[in-house]
């Protein structure tokens, strides 16, 4: 019987695929039909508890699975009652922890700003979309995005209605390397391309950002105010209302695609039996207790049948097996060529 076959390097192929499936459960391919199951809005009483900080939007009433969380920060505390519940200048809210984690995610530190095509406002929302719902990052050029003032308005900045995606398409892929991974610019547009030529399309700078790799948006609360002509609850010692506010606008907006994305890389074993090899087997029923052929047909023609094949280490310690889908015939006139496929 033949020993271990070593792969010539000519035998051996890797093959790199992105397989695109959708972001939400059940492969729904627009997450508008979740936003009426969410987690509870905040109340007066609500101060360092979750609701403070964000609310969650599920895949159904019994809240199964989370889609993504909406929040809103702000630079100073405001817009959010300070946790020591006591009235006064802005501080430490659930706001400004809002603000403090997502420019640490990005920018590796407390201290840099949040600036939108130059400008610099205190606050923004925030959606991060739940990491079980994607496999190694979200897709640029799918997200697809519209906000409301009202339900039925027409994609118009001047209507209160905007539709975002990502400029992926436009800048040909080219991203800023953050701390959270490629940043790419959230613009008026559809599926990665950026309507117009301007990426602030309002006096209060660009729309934001889209962060595939972390899989969360932040967006210019500047901006979509400007657009949707909306206004936000700002001031200390005010109950977190932006967070409604901004959930009602997507709500309104019908639209929330966004599509995932997996590197699946597979390797090939082109595995050849040559008309000289595997013609024997170990099988104990092959011969006798004196090691002779239990069947004299086989004396000068020996036929084996090729069922599994097994991939070896260098330290000869088996680490994959593959199944044929029926055994193949085996003997001195025949050859066999199997392909191995290993996906990871």
């Amino acid at each position: 019987m033949a020993g271990l076959t070593r792969y010539d390097n000519s035998d051996k192929v890797i093959d790199t695929q992105k397989i695109v499936t959708s972001t939400w459960s059940d492969n729904t391919n627009d997450a508008s039909g979740f936003l009426d199951f969410t987690s509870s809005a905040a109340t007066a009483a609500d101060i360092t508890s979750s609701a403070a900080f964000y609310r969650e939007v599920y895949n159904d009433a019994n809240k199964t699975e989370t889609q993504f969380a909406i929040a809103y920060g702000h630079k100073n505390g405001s817009g959010s009652k300070d946790f020591t519940n006591a009235a006064g200048a802005e501080g430490n809210s659930a706001t400004k922890v809002i603000y403090n984690q997502y420019r640490q995610l990005v920018y590796g530190d407390e201290a840099s700003d949040f600036s939108f095509d130059g400008t610099t406002p205190d606050d923004i929302f925030v959606i991060n979309i739940n990491r079980a719902r994607y496999k190694h990052n979200l897709k640029p050029g799918s997200l697809k995005l519209i906000l409301s003032r009202s339900v039925g308005s027409a994609i118009s900045a001047t209507e209160g209605n905007i539709q975002l995606t990502d400029d992926s398409v436009t800048k040909l892929g080219a991203a800023t390397i953050t701390n959270a991974g490629r940043q790419f610019n959230l613009v008026s547009g559809s599926l990665g391309t950026m309507q117009g030529s301007t990426l602030s399309q309002t006096t209060s700078g660009s729309y934001g950002y889209f962060y595939p790799d972390s899989g969360f948006i932040i967006l210019n609360a500047g901006a979509l105010s400007a657009s949707l002509n909306t206004s936000r609850s700002l001031g200390p010692h005010v109950i977190n209302d932006n967070i409604n506010q901004f959930l009602l606008s997507i709500r309104n907006g019908g639209s929330f695609i966004v599509d995932s994305e997996e590197k699946v890389t597979s390797q090939y074993f082109f595995t050849r039996a040559k008309n000289n090899e595997y013609n024997y087997t170990t099988n104990p029923s092959f011969i006798d207790t004196n090691g002779n052929l239990n069947y004299t047909s086989m004396v000068d023609n020996p036929k084996t049948f090729i069922t599994t094949i097994g991939l070896y280490n260098d330290s000869n310690d088996l680490v994959a097996v593959a199944k044929v889908s029926q055994p193949i015939s085996k003997d001195f006139s025949k050859e066999a060529l199997m392909r191995v496929k290993l996906d990871y």
